[in-house]
């Protein structure tokens, strides 16, 4: 986990979105995304990627949130989606061209500045489809109109350079000369993640992985069993025109094809669907929570995890859905009442006070932690810039924390999962060994295999109690899974 929306999550939460105010020169002051209507797609684009700029927002989210209400037609929500998706994967490969033609670093630049160049640049060097003079005008008119007075004219003649001389690949380092840099520039990943990736998977797997993290992810759902069959459900969305696949590993799983809303769909209404990640709802499978059990979830909010271990249940017994932040705890209230699940008890707390509460008493606990997000990188594009090296190591201590906690609820012969949706081992198999060590033969690892679908089985670590999901091995999320069971 890594605390966001209902998807499952992705990285580290933030707060509500406001776009900001803009500076001297600006047409109108500074509002809150609700009380702005976006012109076109390339207005919501601008506003999304300024608002992640400058604020506690990431892309994706601030873009729904523009585009909620905004009115626009599905092809200029498309356009939105692709140029501020696009641009925020894309934007350590467009700062590096663009400091040539700016002739400063784009950090040194005002915000709306630095985004209307990205904005541009994006369309210049990747869309083939839309013609110079449209890229740079429309760009130009979006930092008059949201940025500071002198940026028009600035913005305009870094653009005319940039479509004139075009993206300098001849500056680019063959990966022969410099692997790290040519995957870094080429694939639009940090370095840092390109230097670890190597050296943990070697080049052609690394190549792989930042091309997954580069691709649309599917959209996948889970269908809620207590209300719906799978494939009748499946079959009712086809008749819709929707289209839709089953999932990968689990028979709960559908993948749906793009563009499709949540909220416009009958099913989602009627909580005979939920749109959860495969990756997610293997984590609840290896749980294996029974009916009549007393189940915690240690960070549960938005709750897809907790519903579906209720549904898992037969909504007979007790999930207590905890999360530090009770704000976001309406969001499992609203979910358990959408699928129809009485079992689910929200409980505002921080992880690491439930052995206060329940020492001794669970049958299943789910420790889903907060984490670097690495693993949906694809579905969180700017995210890969935000993170560095330090927050694998500051994220660790927390998450110890929270696994210690979590035991330590369990009775004897209790299962825990502990699971995040990352890549990373400083997250994942060194905090789980360093727990094992520090609990003596208290807590044993669980063999994943008998717990799996046939095509995990095998995966490395399965024997062991772990399991590590990649994107371009698994089509899933980056995710990690293991299993602990206490002895006495």
């Amino acid at each position: 986990m890594a605390i966001t929306g209902e998807g499952d999550r992705g990285a580290p939460r933030r707060r509500p979105l406001a776009v900001p105010a803009r500076r001297a020169g600006g047409r109108t002051g500074g509002r809150r995304a609700g009380g702005i209507r976006p012109a076109g797609g390339r207005e919501a684009a601008f506003l999304a990627l300024l608002a992640a700029e400058t604020g506690p927002v990431y892309v994706d989210q601030a873009l729904a949130r523009l585009l909620e209400g905004s009115g626009l037609p599905a092809r200029e929500r498309a356009l939105a989606t692709e140029l501020a998706y696009g641009v925020a994967r894309r934007q350590g490969s467009l700062d590096w061209a663009l400091a040539r033609w700016a002739r400063r670093p784009p950090e040194r630049l005002d915000p709306p500045v630095r985004v209307a160049l990205r904005l541009g640049a994006y369309q210049l060097w990747h869309l083939d489809r839309i013609p110079d003079h449209a890229a740079v005008a429309e760009s130009v008119e979006l930092v008059r109109r949201h940025g500071p007075g002198y940026a028009a004219g600035f913005v305009n003649a870094v653009l005319r350079r940039a479509a004139r001389h075009g993206f300098p690949h001849e500056a680019v380092p063959g990966a022969a000369e410099d692997l790290e840099t040519h995957l870094a520039l080429t694939l639009a990943h940090p370095r840092w993640l390109v230097r670890r990736w190597l050296e943990r998977l070697g080049p052609e797997e690394t190549r792989r992985l930042l091309e997954a993290n580069n691709r649309i992810p599917p959209l996948s759902a889970r269908v809620n069993m207590l209300r719906a069959d799978p494939r009748s459900l499946a079959a009712a969305l086809a008749a819709q025109g929707v289209a839709v696949e089953p999932g990968r590993f689990l028979p709960e799983a559908l993948r749906l094809g793009h563009g499709v809303s949540p909220a416009e769909l009958e099913a989602f209404q009627q909580g005979a669907l939920t749109w959860q990640d495969e990756s997610s709802m293997l984590a609840v499978h290896v749980l294996d929570p029974r009916p009549g059990q007393l189940v915690l979830d240690v960070a549960a909010a938005p709750g897809g995890k907790s519903t579906h271990m209720a549904e898992r249940m037969g909504d007979r017994g007790r999930v207590v859905a905890c999360d530090v932040d009770p704000g976001r705890l309406e969001k499992v209230r609203a979910a358990a009442r959408r699928l129809g699940l009485r079992s689910v008890e929200p409980l505002a707390l921080d992880g690491r006070l439930l052995p206060e509460r329940f020492a001794g008493q669970a049958d299943r606990v789910l420790a889903d932690v907060p984490c670097s997000g690495l693993g949906v990188i694809a579905r969180r594009p700017d995210l890969r810039w935000r993170k560095t090296p330090e927050d694998l190591k500051a994220l660790a201590a927390l998450q110890g924390e929270l696994l210690r906690a979590a035991a330590a609820c369990l009775k004897p012969g209790g299962v825990l999962v502990y699971s995040t949706c990352t890549t990373e081992p400083e997250e994942n198999q060194q905090v789980v060994e360093g727990f094992l060590r520090e609990g003596g033969d208290r807590f044993a690892a669980v063999d994943l295999r008998p717990r799996l679908p046939a095509p995990l089985r095998d995966e490395p670590g399965t024997e062991r109690g772990w399991l590590q999901l990649w994107p371009h091995r698994h089509g899933v999320d980056g995710f990690f899974i293991a299993c602990l069971q206490r002895r006495r």
